[in-house]
């Protein structure tokens, strides 16, 4: 029992002999006489570590030497989750059977609330008729990252989504070998066959040659190589000055390196051009001015054409995708027409297509009849009425008239009301807005009756001071006006200070006659006269005239 406690309480005491032996033992390592300390693992402990860091605190209950309690112990040491860990998202494979309690009234997912279903609102939800319910979403768990992962733009993403952008680009490879094989069969055969004259087989051959020449040419600003089957994009055409240098201010628009792309219009504070008219107006800029507009849905064309598998490339031949892309146009209208007039073939009703109103006047007249007063108000009729949105609005918090987001100044939101940019602050009121060009309204005085409960706190404050200010005013005109008045307050003031100096004067004579006031008003300011007699009273050590002005007085 005995030793048990001594286990628990700490190691053994040692004597006087002990300690001897064990500092010679140290002395004899320290200068290469005797091998080295080893901990449990087998290495050699330096004998130069002091004792206070070679000891192991005695309730880690530690045998033999050892440094373990000196490293970083591996429950101490924080487990953060894989950047390449991927996280089940979308719609679940679970689906209720009925009704839960908390689900959503509209579909019957579980995982959200009805102010928050991105489904199409039900008329009659499944809260209520009990069936149709939507499978539950998975809720990502928050994931616990380092430093890297926090600020990775490839976490959580699942690399099997490419699979399918590589399984496109190899169905088009096979195409593209397909069509390679035709075309060499096809000339083959035509090489077999024998030629009318020789002028057509010159004309094929400088047709062929010119393709084959524009097939080789380069792009501006691009490198391809058709070996490698590679267009590598280079920053920028040589001729052209870079994005970032068209404004050296460090608060101009902001270049992205590593995407290198600059969204906002750096020049806007320098020209008072329109953008249409500068030559580099940001990335976020698109011109739609003059033939830009045909120029992209030529463009547009060309792309998806090439995706159906025909030979149309804008840049290689203008003439030709122009013709195609007026063709498909043409027929597009074609095809329309025939639909629409087959519809009406079949169904009828060709006259009121022919009578109809425009447009724009079908939606814009109604029958409801509204009549109005001359202030605006309704006299006659029904309000039309606005569509209330499922999310909650106009919900003003901490004394605000207005919600967040309804001001904007430097890069942040806030409050109109207030002009305060933080979002958990309290109204101060108009007075306290930041960066008002607006004079200072003088303050109205605050009604009697009621109190304006729209006012704040500093607006309270600062018809208090205008008061003040205004009573002072007053008196100092009044003592202009009549200087007796004055003289009379000041000798009132001085014989309450002679009266409240003797009753003191009294009571260091006799303790028990000290006046006890437990009603004095310590926090009220002096008064003016009150401040002038206690000038006039006090006794100022560091005058040398003091001294005589006290002797005649005696």
């Amino acid at each position: 029992m005995s030793e048990e406690v001594l286990k628990d309480d700490g190691p053994p005491k040692k004597t006087r002999e002990d300690y001897k032996k064990q500092k010679e033992l140290d002395e004899a390592r320290k200068s290469g006489l005797e091998p080295a300390e080893q901990d449990e693992f087998g290495v050699d402990i330096n004998p130069h570590i002091p004792q206070y860091i070679k000891d192991s605190p005695w309730y880690l209950q530690m045998h033999g030497p050892t440094l373990t309690h000196q490293r970083i112990q591996q429950e101490a040491v924080p487990v953060f989750d894989r950047v390449d860990k991927l996280y089940p998202k979308g719609l679940s494979n679970r689906v209720a059977t009925k009704f839960r309690k908390g689900a959503c009234e509209n579909c019957g997912a579980i995982t959200h609330k009805k102010i928050d279903c991105l489904e199409k609102p039900r008329k009659v939800g499944a809260k209520w008729t009990k069936k149709d319910f939507a499978p539950d979403e998975y809720i990502p768990e928050t994931p616990k990252l380092d430093f890297e992962g926090k600020r990775d733009r490839w976490i959580g993403y699942d690399t099997t989504a490419h699979d399918e952008i590589l399984e496109e680009y190899a169905k088009v490879e096979k195409v593209k070998q397909v069509i390679k094989a035709e075309t060499l069969n096809n000339n083959d055969q035509r090489a077999r066959q024998p030629t009318e004259s020789k002028s057509d087989s010159e004309e094929e051959k400088d047709e062929d040659d010119e393709y084959k020449y524009v097939e080789g040419a380069d792009m501006p600003g691009t490198k391809f190589d058709n070996k490698k089957r590679q267009t590598v994009r280079n920053l920028r055409i040589r001729e052209d000055t870079a994005k970032y240098l068209l404004n050296l201010n460090p608060n101009s628009a902001h270049y992205d390196p590593k995407s290198r792309s600059m969204r906002d219009n750096p020049l806007k504070d320098l020209h008072h051009k329109k953008p249409s008219e500068l030559s580099f107006a940001g990335e976020n800029f698109v011109r739609s001015t003059g033939q830009v507009k045909e120029i992209t849905k030529l463009q547009l064309f060309s792309w998806e054409a090439g995706e159906r598998g025909s030979n149309v490339h804008l840049q290689a031949e203008p003439t030709k995708a122009a013709l195609l892309h007026k063709e498909y146009v043409k027929r597009k209208d074609e095809f329309k027409n025939e639909v629409s007039s087959a519809i009406i073939d079949k169904y009828g009703g060709k006259e009121h297509i022919s009578n109809a109103p425009p447009r724009e006047l079908l939606l814009s007249t109604t029958e409801e009849y509204v009549e109005y007063s001359r202030t605006g108000k309704i006299v006659k009729g029904q309000e039309k009425i606005v569509p209330k949105s499922k999310y909650q609005e106009d919900i003003f918090v901490n004394g605000h008239t207005a919600v967040y987001g309804s001001f904007f100044q430097a890069g942040k939101w806030g409050y109109k009301c207030c002009r305060s940019l933080e979002k958990q602050a309290y109204c101060t009121g108009a007075a306290s807005r930041t960066g008002a060009n607006v004079p200072a309204k003088a303050p109205e005085p605050a009604p009697t009756n009621e109190v304006d409960r729209s006012r704040s706190l500093m607006e309270m404050h600062q018809e208090k001071m205008v008061e003040e200010r205004k009573k002072k005013k007053e008196k100092i005109q009044e003592d202009i006006e009549n200087p007796l008045a004055r003289e009379e307050r000041l000798k009132k003031v001085l014989a309450e200070l002679d009266s409240k100096a003797a009753a003191e004067a009294a009571a260091a004579l006799d303790e028990r006659k000290r006046s006890y006031n437990s009603m004095a008003d310590v926090d009220a300011e002096p008064t003016e006269e009150e401040m002038e007699a206690y000038k006039l009273r006090k006794h100022m050590a560091a005058d040398p005239m003091s001294g005589f002005s006290s002797r005649d007085k005696t």
